[in-house]
């Protein structure tokens, strides 16, 4: 019997705090103006994605004690943002990165709430932790929790912002002018909590929204991350990008959710994905090569080479040999509120393994960094592109994919119009809309199904 074909689901990452995003191309818009993020979720409505992403950057990076900046530098509050999203769009999911460590559930919840019904039941949360005693200095005395309490903290987060979301059915507001019965009871929106992390109680001060509560993404990839998104996820975002480490990954957190009572549809796997298109496969080879020149500048691979070496590299040639001093491991790190140092777990070992690679290969320090970066996901043509898409998905690599291009805003552009047809033409990617909320899009339940089903059996 023939396997029935997969739908693909298909995402777009607004690029930038991170170096990337080629700001420095002629072609390159502002991360800060409106009409970039309208230009971005205007393309990705049209191409009909299920959702526009946004990441969250919560201080500003620094080297050596000074701004990074050779990245992208500041991002608008992410809720004003999508919010006004909301406006100029009228199918596309908007998703937000909010931090469980440095908020608090009652804000959070109103804010997503209202987010759902003023786009009409299209929000998402991304529940991410920090890890980063450095970011959380602007927010509290002692900066972070200790490790062991982020995933606690988070669990409970989301349990008690469900309690809030849940606080009103949804069918209280009857606005009877006849009658002049606003409520059809005086006890709703009524909550308490008593938790290790949060001691609450009062009214929540939204009533139910559209989606009942906003779409849930998860991004960590630790033990404890894969069961949180396995217990409470609607979908995480994978950094697993390449066949085999998908697949893998894939079959793992899937494998989990008996568990909860749930089943493999219920959890989306979404890899993030950046792209390189051409008129011939040769040709995106050839731009994807200098993309990651672009990407990866002098200045910028002597900054990233000191995440290993945790010293001033600054008067070193980038086109010239590794350093033959060793990394500094012994003080506090040169780069801060950055997640990739915690990828170098052994700087020592790093160093010797980039030295032989550089060494092997003739490579001056910008090569090593370039070649040892992260690379593009799919170069092609869109024919090619659209082709290998399509294989991930039917092998259960990912169930869609989060795409993450170079340039803002226009970078989304030329997908939309190449490879997305393709697509459709395929029969694995939707023609139009066939619903209204971002629950709708990606297959999932509402939650007052299962509400009514629990109400049901009991």
């Amino acid at each position: 019997m023939t396997k029935p074909l997969k739908q693909i689901h298909l995402a777009a990452h607004f690029p930038g705090v991170n170096n990337t995003t080629v700001w420095s191309d002629p072609r390159a818009g502002s991360h800060i103006e409106f009409s970039s993020f309208t230009h971005f979720a205007r393309t990705a409505e049209r191409a009909k994605f299920d959702f526009l992403f946004l990441a969250e950057g919560l201080r500003l990076r620094e080297q050596g004690g000074r701004i990074h900046d050779l990245d992208v530098v500041g991002r608008p509050d992410t809720f004003t943002v999508l919010a006004a999203l909301a406006a100029v769009t009228d199918r596309l999911g908007l998703a937000g990165t909010i931090n469980s460590t440095f908020n608090e559930p009652y804000e959070v919840a109103r804010q997503f709430a209202s987010l759902d019904h003023l786009s009409g039941g299209r929000s998402a949360w991304n529940v991410v932790t920090s890890w980063d005693a450095f970011t959380g200095e602007n927010f509290r005395r002692g900066g972070f929790l200790p490790e062991r309490e982020r995933y606690s903290r988070a669990r409970e987060f989301l349990a008690t912002a469900h309690e809030l979301f849940d606080s009103w059915r949804g069918d209280e507001i009857v606005a009877d002018p006849v009658t002049g019965t606003f409520l059809a009871e005086a006890e709703v929106g009524a909550f308490v909590h008593r938790g290790h992390h949060f001691d609450i109680h009062g009214r929540f001060d939204v009533p139910r929204s559209p989606q009942g509560r906003p779409v849930i993404f998860q991004a960590g990839d630790s033990e404890e991350g894969r069961e949180f998104a396995a217990a409470d996820a609607d979908a995480v975002f994978s950094r697993y990008a390449t066949l085999e480490e998908g697949r893998a990954f894939h079959r793992d957190v899937k494998s989990r959710l008996a568990r909860y009572g749930r089943r493999p549809e219920d959890l989306l796997i979404l890899p993030a994905a950046t792209f390189v298109l051409g008129d011939t496969d040769a040709d995106a080879e050839e731009r994807a090569r200098e993309v990651r020149r672009q990407q990866v500048s002098g200045a910028t691979a002597l900054k990233h080479l000191e995440f290993v070496w945790n010293r001033d590299l600054s008067g070193y040639d980038p086109d010239g040999p590794l350093p033959d001093i060793d990394p500094d491991v012994a003080g506090d790190h040169i780069a801060r509120g950055r997640a990739q140092v915690r990828m170098y777990r052994d700087p020592p070992a790093t160093a010797r393994a980039w030295r032989e690679l550089a060494e092997a290969n003739k490579w001056s320090i910008r090569d090593l960094v370039i070649h040892t970066g992260s690379r593009q996901t799919f170069v092609g043509s869109p024919a090619t592109v659209a082709r290998t898409i399509d294989a991930y998905v039917q092998a259960d690599a990912a169930d869609g994919f989060i795409l993450v291009p170079h340039l803002t805003p226009t970078g989304l552009d030329e997908f939309a119009d190449t490879v997305v047809p393709l697509l459709q033409e395929k029969g694995v990617f939707r023609a139009d809309y066939e619903g209204t909320t971002l629950r709708d899009h990606l297959g999932l339940a509402h939650p007052d199904a299962a509400r009514a089903a629990e109400r049901a059996a009991s």
